[in-house]
């Protein structure tokens, strides 16, 4: 029967289909590249204006261990900060749960520091502490808290209250019913945090280097924006959104080893539909 099923018209005619847009992420960036080549050699742009594809490859091939140390520095930035960032969220999260009366004295405070901007905070926890790297892994955790706070935060509150109540009717207590109805249930919104605070956590780190550090790849955009080399700038960007994705895809590939319920539910024609 599972022979015949592979066999069967709609399965035959949904294949083709299925392998070009798996195929489509892979396309993307390629033909991006080649668009931008073309249009720049065209339209004959200056390289300090714009530079070509070919221009920024090929310095970061020649450079790559300059780039390489820089992106070090700042990736071991970024990953103690969102370590940081997430670490906090997530035990506010949980208090805010077991009392929530906290949510209405903490969340002022948190749109407060969201609604400054990051220009005016890096100086000055330079400031303060210098050019190493805590000022660079405390910008991170503050550009990747609220985000996840919020995230985790409706997470822990999203449960069925039939079920809540059910446990309740058991006599189960707070912690019971927030290690197996609460905890659970926050799981997805924990792997959407992450997701979304890993691009931020690098940009945080940049933003932090760009006001003063001694290396990472902020530094290396900074100078290079003083000394108008635009390849140079763009290699930086290039090797920043580079590790963006890879971090991106690291995270949704653990969610779904560990999640792998909810992503065959929402797999079209996965087991769960």
């Amino acid at each position: 029967m599972k022979e015949a099923a592979l066999r069967s018209p709609a399965l035959a005619g949904r294949r083709p289909w299925a392998r070009v847009r798996a195929g489509l992420p892979w396309l993307s960036l390629p033909l991006t590249l080649v668009a931008w080549e073309a249009g720049v050699r065209a339209a004959h742009v200056p390289p300090y204006l714009v530079p070509p594809p070919s221009a920024v490859l090929t310095i970061l091939w020649q450079e790559r261990g300059l780039y390489l140390a820089a992106a070090g520095a700042t990736l071991s930035e970024a990953l103690f900060g969102l370590a940081l960032g997430l670490g906090i969220a997530l035990a506010l999260a949980m208090a805010m749960t077991f009392w929530p009366p906290l949510e209405r004295a903490v969340m002022p405070l948190v749109l407060l520091v969201k609604a400054i901007p990051l220009v005016a905070i890096a100086p000055i926890l330079t400031l303060w502490f210098g050019f190493g790297p805590m000022p660079k892994i405390l910008m991170t955790a503050l550009l990747t808290f609220y985000p996840a706070l919020v995230t985790m935060a409706n997470g822990l509150r999203a449960v069925d209250p039939a079920v809540e109540e059910l446990f309740r009717s058991w006599a189960a207590s707070k912690w019971e019913i927030f290690r197996h109805l609460r905890w659970p249930a926050a799981w997805p919104y924990t792997f959407a945090a992450v997701k979304t605070a890993v691009p931020l956590a690098l940009i945080g780190a940049v933003v932090a280097e760009w006001t003063g550090a001694s290396a990472g790849l902020g530094r290396a955009m900074w100078l290079a924006q003083n000394n108008l080399d635009m390849p140079r700038l763009f290699a930086a960007a290039f090797l920043l959104a580079g590790m963006s994705l890879a971090g991106y895809r690291l995270a949704a590939a653990l969610e779904r080893r560990t999640l792998w319920w909810d992503a065959a539910a929402r797999e079209p024609g996965g087991p769960l539909r």
